[in-house]
């Protein structure tokens, strides 16, 4: 069978971007596909193409047997016919005995064609995703093709569409036909019709591809960007160090005059962006996210929940803040603690401690690095009043503290929020053995302590006098003959 085929195969190639080996091999499968399915088996189906790919030929290939042996007319043939074919042939030779497709019957031809659409379909889908899942991660060029009723844009990016949705374009910006769109590759898959290609004009890497390629520092990885924080069409801020001390971080993204950081920013349509100095001081760092504004100060007021507040002046409080909060908000998120912003009247106002502000600051305010002492050490440093303990006692109630208890003591027992001797004498056995940090030992030692500083507490709800066991500090009444916590018998006598 010969079929002029050449022409379909190089128009293949030209047109869909497809190998020529893999244009052949394809069209191998799909006439074995055919011959199977009208023979049962491709086993002996022999294809061969002219070197010029213009004609193709399928023949089946079959072994002569002795006419009396003959039983498979698929794969044999018998001596007889054989050498009418081929006068020379002998039992045990092999003849290529050529098939005419005409003779294939027509669910055959269209099984093979299905067949052949599917397969080219698939060898498109797959080389069009192998070529773009290598641009995921990069700014990709493309054109405005269509916009739908939900605001989703279809952008041309050559071999096929991308697909610019709603939530990942940036307010500022609107398009038009033929519009040239710079976009980063989010996400590159296969789809049930072909590729599905998700573009953004919203994502912080959008602007770190930008800044890789207009500042050739950081594509040469003399400059590292540390982290970009973004809301697209309002601000981004990005913190940027410097491997090299001979070279400015901030000054290499700005640029001679501003000039690399004025094409980053008309790319984004004039979008503000902050450059600001990587530093891994808390302190430090928190002054320069909150750039442009100028921060006279940075009080760590927690470091375990990670919060700050950063001082400014009056005039400065609205930049600080940003139009509905967007440049603290950023901020925030930039350098990944709380920050509050305060003038110096609304800080004195927030009642924290001179002493134990200036050990927190002393922590983090070093010349080179900041570091921290042991845990117990940079726990105690670090904690931060903003209650008087005594607020949690009442009038007529016994602080804890002024008995001669140990603080480390006095700590444990206000963790479980024992804070005055009424407290304490009111809880049971049980109830003090439950509290993990608490040890028999703290409880017998605070008893003792209470017993020979605390002679009487009366009880203001019934007028009862109440009284402690001195054998195990119990609470004890005049009508008790046996302490209800030690066993110890009991005399009263009034003097």
């Amino acid at each position: 069978m010969a079929t002029d085929i050449g022409d379909a195969i190089r128009s293949m190639v030209a047109e869909k971007n497809i190998s020529e080996d893999l244009v052949i091999s394809t069209i191998e499968e799909i006439l074995r596909a055919a011959y199977k399915r009208k023979f049962g088996t491709d086993e002996n189906a022999v294809i061969q193409f002219s070197d010029d790919y213009e004609h193709v030929e399928l023949a089946s290939r079959r072994k002569i047997v002795d006419d009396d042996l003959w039983y498979n007319e698929i794969t044999e043939i018998p001596l007889s016919e054989a050498v009418k074919i081929h006068e020379d042939g002998e039992i045990g030779d092999e003849l290529l005995i050529p098939v005419d497709l005409r003779e294939f019957d027509r669910i055959s031809v269209q099984s093979a064609k299905q067949r052949a659409h599917q397969s080219f379909r698939d060898i498109q889908k797959d080389m069009l995703y192998s070529e773009y899942k290598t641009k995921e991660g990069q700014l990709i060029i493309g054109y405005f093709r269509r916009q739908l009723p939900n605001g989703d844009i279809y952008v041309d990016i050559g071999s096929t569409e991308g697909l610019l949705p709603r939530r990942n374009q940036s307010s500022r910006e609107s398009y038009g036909p033929n519009d040239k769109i710079k976009c980063y590759v989010e996400l590159v898959e296969k789809a049930e019709r072909g590729l599905r290609v998700i573009l953004s004009r919203s994502s912080p890497e959008l602007i770190r591809r930008l800044f890789e390629v207009e500042v050739p520092e950081i594509a040469q990885n003399q400059i590292d960007i540390i982290k970009i924080v973004r809301e697209a069409g309002y601000r981004t801020k990005v913190a940027v160090a410097s491997r090299n001390d001979d070279i400015d971080p901030v000054g290499a993204c700005v640029g001679l005059k501003g000039n690399r950081i004025q094409t980053i920013m008309s790319e984004v349509e004039g979008e503000r962006i902050d450059i600001l100095r990587y530093d891994p001081n808390p302190v430090n760092y928190i002054h320069n996210a909150l750039s442009p504004a100028q921060v006279k100060d940075v009080v760590i007021i927690d470091k375990n929940i990670y919060h700050a507040v950063a001082i400014v002046d009056e005039s400065q409080l609205s930049l600080a803040i940003g139009k509905q909060g967007l440049n603290v908000r950023l901020a925030n998120k930039l350098v990944d603690w709380m920050i509050d912003v305060k003038t110096s009247e609304q800080f004195e106002e927030m009642d924290i401690a001179k002493e134990a502000r200036s050990r927190a600051e002393a922590i983090f305010q070093t010349e080179d690095e900041y570091y921290y002492e042991d845990d117990q050490v940079a726990a105690d440093e670090v904690a931060v009043q903003f209650e008087d303990e005594q607020t949690y006692v009442d009038e007529d109630e016994i602080p804890l503290t002024e008995l001669p208890l140990e603080s480390e003591l006095i700590e444990r027992l206000h963790f479980y929020d024992i804070y005055s001797v009424e407290e304490f004498i009111s809880l049971t056995d049980e109830e003090l053995a439950s509290y993990e940090n608490l040890s028999e030992e703290d409880v017998i030692k605070t008893k003792d302590v209470i017993n020979e500083h605390v002679d009487i507490i009366e009880d203001e709800e019934d007028g009862e006098t109440h009284y402690i066991c001195p054998n195990c500090g119990g609470s004890i009444t005049e009508d008790m003959t046996v302490c209800p916590s030690c066993g110890t018998g009991l005399a009263f006598e009034v003097e």
